[in-house]
């Protein structure tokens, strides 16, 4: 691992410009959170509009979590060396761009071209703040800062369907991806003024062109094929898969376990080829030696098991509550917003306990709240159940999202030296994704099994078996968005009751799953040192520079 005399560590920021960076940083990363939320509220009335099929519908989505998964690794490498502040303003200017690109966009193609490039924005931005993060905030102010991080994050994926439904009812579809802009303006000049660059100044030159290839192709299989598995089929085709005009010409083997197995072969290749390089003492993508420090590797499998149960809930409880009990997509928003208050309310907390308790012991109250939260919901979740009856649980589950993404992102970087910030926030954010990439693909899963209930609930109440069957099916194809639709049908009533039921039941047992992954998030996490966090890393503490407003506070 390079040594601290080898890098420019950069400037520590004192004083209020510390807090005005931290403003601009944490309103880039919240511009990219909400635009990932935002989308899935927007895209009924953009299928309308733009006349896409499912499959472009559903590609709207992937290709901005392809790109933007996928390239993490990547981006963190090169603002390690090229600047992170550099490579923040890129990201900015990149992810503004696509999304004026999205909003003009006129056909399918063009649109979920414009959504690829957003990833690839998104990608930049994510690693490289939270690396300047690292770089520039020193002692208690970086436990503040990354409270502020974590929480913008956790808070802002609450808050997206709000603003989408918001901007979709009010405005248009277009303002959901247009507001990118006067954020992103805001952003530049901000940064421009307040953050100071910082990269890597010596060690070994030159660019590992293969182990670019292999991670970034690697993470490309491996996230389609968590994404993509339940659609296309895990082993043989379920359906046809095809992009821009081209089609998998296979009928006996899916794309996706091929390429799943491409991925996992490439990751591989990567791992034996940067470990041979990073004994020849050449540059390399990510430098596996970090992974001995005990907070660093062990921080990152708490943060890929934690992340399988920590959002999954968020992707299925819309859905039951417009199907079931009526909500349009502001309404369901605005129930959504309890988490994000106790997101931004645990973000407050979250410094001041961590010096009281310790990081780790501030982490696990946090996955604890998470994981109480989550499985409350699973046992008050009904078919009548109201946004106020589930206001205490969103609230727990937000504050222990709050909590748990500040702490365990602190923990992981806690003794990563400064200079090897940039790869070692996009392992994190790498780990957090792959989590909730896989999470999402289980829960989705999950609420499909669930979703069978609805047969045995139509017979219960006198339905035909076949016709129960059929039922069943159409909801289960439509993850219960054929609810509202059965009211027209004759016997509709009981059909809606019935399936209603069943959505209850499978929602429920979607709740406990991801609440399980949270549980075992947290008892992964007692592998964890419990001092972590406590001391600047190894020494590499970056000098600090005084402002002038240092005398004032």
């Amino acid at each position: 691992m390079s040594t601290p005399a080898q890098f420019q560590a950069g400037a520590a920021l004192t004083g209020k410009k510390r807090w005005a960076a931290l403003l601009f940083l944490a309103l880039g990363v919240a511009m990219i959170i909400l635009d990932a939320t935002v989308v899935n509220v927007a895209i009924p009335t953009m299928v309308k509009d733009l006349d896409l099929t499912t499959t472009d519908a559903e590609w709207v989505s992937a290709a901005y979590s392809l790109t933007f998964a996928s390239l993490l690794i990547l981006w963190g490498r090169v603002a390690d060396r090229a600047g992170r502040r550099l490579l923040f303003v890129i990201g900015v200017i990149v992810f503004v761009g696509a999304s004026i690109m999205v909003a003009a966009s006129d056909t399918a193609n063009q649109l979920i071209a414009a959504r690829a490039f957003q990833g690839v924005g998104g990608a930049m931005i994510l690693p490289s703040s939270l690396s300047v993060i690292n770089a520039v905030f020193v002692g208690k102010s970086r436990a503040v800062a990354f409270a502020v991080w974590g929480g913008t994050i956790g808070g802002m994926a609450a808050l997206g369907p709000l603003v989408g439904g918001w901007l979709t009812t009010y405005a248009s579809w277009h303002w959901a991806f247009l507001i990118n802009v006067p954020i992103g303006i805001i952003v530049l000049i901000g940064v421009a003024m307040t953050v100071p660059e910082t990269k890597e100044l010596g060690g070994p030159k030159g660019i590992d062109i293969l182990g670019t290839i292999l991670v970034t192709f690697g993470m490309l299989g491996i996230v389609f094929s968590v994404i993509e598995g339940q659609r296309y089929g895990w082993i043989e085709p379920l359906a046809p898969f095809s992009a821009a005009g081209w089609e998998w010409p296979l009928t006996s083997i899916s794309i996706v376990s091929v390429a799943a197995v491409l991925g996992l072969a490439s990751i591989g290749l990567f791992v034996l080829l940067e470990l041979r390089r990073a004994k020849a003492g050449k540059v390399v993508v990510v430098d596996l030696r970090l992974f001995r420090i005990r907070t660093f590797g062990a921080g990152n499998i708490v943060a890929l098991v934690v992340s399988l149960g920590e959002f999954g809930l968020l992707f299925a409880l819309p859905l039951f509550l417009q199907a079931t009990r009526g909500y349009d997509a502001l309404q369901t928003g605005v129930i959504l917003l309890a988490l994000a208050v106790g997101s931004f309310f645990a973000s407050g907390l979250g410094a001041p306990l961590s010096q009281r308790m310790g990081p780790v012991r501030v982490l696990q109250l946090g996955m604890l709240l998470e994981g109480i939260g989550i499985v409350g919901l699973g046992f008050v979740l009904s078919t009548t159940i109201t946004g106020w009856q589930m206001a205490p649980w969103l609230f727990l589950y937000g504050m222990g999202v709050g909590f748990a993404t500040a702490q365990l992102t602190g923990v992981i970087l806690s003794e990563v030296p400064v200079a090897e910030s940039g790869q070692a926030s996009a392992v994190q954010s790498t780990s957090r994704q792959l989590g909730a990439a896989i999470g999402t693909a289980i829960i989705g899963a999950t609420l499909v099994l669930g979703l069978g209930s609805v047969a045995s609930q139509l017979e219960d109440r006198g339905v035909p078996a076949d016709q129960a069957a059929q039922v069943s099916s159409a909801v289960s194809s439509s993850a219960g968005q054929a609810i509202p639709g059965l009211a027209a049908m004759p016997g509709g009533d009981v059909l809606v009751e019935g399936a209603s039921a069943g959505f209850a039941e499978a929602i429920k047992l979607v709740a406990w799953v991801a609440g399980g992954f949270v549980f075992f998030g947290l008892l992964t996490s007692l592998a964890l040192p419990k001092n972590a966090a406590r001391i600047e890393s190894e020494g590499y503490s970056p000098p600090k520079v005084k402002e002038e407003s240092d005398a004032k506070e």
